[in-house]
């Protein structure tokens, strides 16, 4: 397989960071043993499942309604604005957690907003030590002004270019970050065909996939199946927000009949399980498919217990996925709404399943694996980025062969 121009670039500026001459080589050769929250935020990180318009900065959403004169903010001091999105997320209904983004949405409605938004998430993703995300976001709830579908994610684009060169430059400190854009069509809407042609036209432009999100009760993935089957039709990658406030029938459609590649949360396959009384798991016909098949779970551990899916992050499947072998990943989803980063997702791992090196070792690479990039490009990352840094911990090779 040859590699393209652009993983030629990434393939020269990963082993230029293992020299050592960004904070990212530092932490490969100079990466402390101690799993506390600050080494942690150093190691390299893999972030599949991220809302553009659920990470924005709080300042940034109150200098964005100053400009816009947007008058619907429940508070405009920044620090009261963080306090209030992590108070009405903490619901327990994933409903009335989306009702928060009305204003995140709200105030992302022009390019310069939409630019700078983007921008900012790739600088705080380098800066919490992710070397490769997908962010996702729905170019339908940007259009209130006026802006056509392809000026807002060429907005996004752009913002993300100018945060990601940023974020290498020697004056930030030389955090390396590569990101790749989901466009999500909203599952209660009527447009989901038209954003995956869109996933498709950009797909040599920085867009790497496709997803539906919104309220699943209602809403069942076979609604768009149109636009699935356009997506296996053109080879497109896709993944499908399921199993996360609704049950197993929602798993079961996002795989069976639309053929997701990944289930966003998939939180509810635990259903499909039985564990005895002595610890030992049976697993339904569903929940074995989604192990043997490797079906990647996007989970979002804090995300989860806000929205009712789990009851605490003690009790969330990723426990026991984890020890069964599913690939199971951890992720952000909001890192507004939830007030977390990576770094702080896997430090409540750490602490409620007693997780060490080699369990991060093994989300952060189920993660690379399961990323919607080529072969050769998600192997690079993986021989070149994580295994070093964590080979320096582990006292293990640095590198593996992908299957």
């Amino acid at each position: 397989m040859r590699l393209t121009s652009a993983a030629l670039v990434l393939a020269d500026g990963w082993r230029t960071a293992r020299g050592g001459d960004s904070a990212l080589g530092d932490s490969v050769t100079g990466m402390p043993h101690t799993l506390d929250e600050e080494s942690i935020r150093r190691v390299p990180k893999v972030l599949l499942h991220d809302h553009l318009d659920g990470g924005v900065r709080p300042q940034t959403v109150a200098e964005l309604a100053a400009d816009a004169a947007y008058a619907d903010l429940p508070a405009t001091d920044p620090i009261e604005l963080a306090a209030w999105f992590r108070t009405a997320a903490d619901s327990g209904s994933l409903e009335r957690y989306l009702e928060t983004f009305v204003h995140t949405v709200g105030v992302i409605q022009t390019p310069e907003a939409l630019s700078r938004v983007a921008a900012e998430c790739a600088l705080d993703l380098a800066g919490d030590g992710v070397v490769y995300a997908e962010v996702r976001f729905a170019p339908e709830l940007h259009v209130d002004q006026g802006l056509e579908l392809t000026e807002v994610i060429d907005s996004v684009l752009s913002g993300f270019a100018a945060g990601t060169a940023q974020a290498s430059a020697a004056e930030q400190g030389g955090h390396r970050i590569r990101i790749g854009v989901l466009l999500t069509a909203m599952r209660h809407a009527a447009r989901s065909r038209e954003i995956a042609e869109l996933a498709i036209a950009y797909r040599d432009r920085g867009v790497v996939g496709f997803d539906i999100a919104g309220a699943e009760a209602g809403f069942p993935p076979t609604r768009h199946l149109d636009a699935f089957e356009y997506m296996r039709r053109e080879s497109g990658h896709f993944t499908i927000h399921a199993g996360e406030a609704f049950g197993l029938p929602s798993i079961w459609e996002a795989l069976q009949w639309c053929g997701a590649d990944r289930l966003g949360h998939g939180v509810r396959i635990v259903d499909d399980i039985t564990v005895d009384g002595e610890g030992r798991a049976t697993l339904g016909r569903l929940a074995a498919y989604v192990r043997d098949m490797r079906v990647p779970l996007e989970m979002c551990p804090s995300s989860n217990v806000q929205t009712g899916a789990v009851s605490s992050i003690a009790e969330h499947p990723i426990g026991l996925l984890r020890r069964l072998g599913f690939r199971v990943t951890v992720n952000t989803d909001n890192r507004l709404m939830s007030d977390c980063s990576m770094t702080s997702e896997m430090v409540a791992l750490v602490e409620a399943f007693g997780y060490g090196w080699s369990d991060l070792q093994w989300l952060t690479v189920n993660a690379m694996k399961s990323a919607f990039l080529p072969f050769d490009e998600r192997l690079l990352l993986i021989n070149e980025v994580i295994k070093p840094s964590y080979a320096t911990l582990l006292g293990e090779p640095s590198r593996i062969e992908l299957t």
